[in-house]
């Protein structure tokens, strides 16, 4: 499960990370992505869901056509922890 980032642990993070930003109302950090088109989209979130389920954690996530918009949050702990900062990388590295 891994332990939640205190709010100072949680900016740092975020100033390490491009375009990602805390999820208005919540303990959590989003981000909206935009491809050429629907394959593409369709693709990257291909590659995401292999990666997070190896890893056993799951991204939030909502599609529409070329636009991927993901949310992480570890339900568990009750917020933003290091395994959602992880998957964050890994997903920018890919997108």
């Amino acid at each position: 499960m891994g332990d939640r980032l205190g709010p100072d642990g949680r900016a740092a993070a975020l100033r390490e990370l491009n375009g990602w930003e805390e999820a208005e109302g919540r303990d959590a950090i989003r981000k909206s992505f935009r491809f050429d088109d629907f394959n593409a989209a369709f693709g990257f979130m291909g590659r995401v869901a292999l990666a997070a389920e190896k890893a056993d954690h799951h991204p939030e996530w909502f599609n529409v056509y070329n636009t991927v918009e993901i949310t992480l949050s570890t339900h568990d702990a009750g917020g933003v922890t290091a395994r959602d900062i992880d998957l964050a990388r890994f997903i920018d590295r890919i997108a």
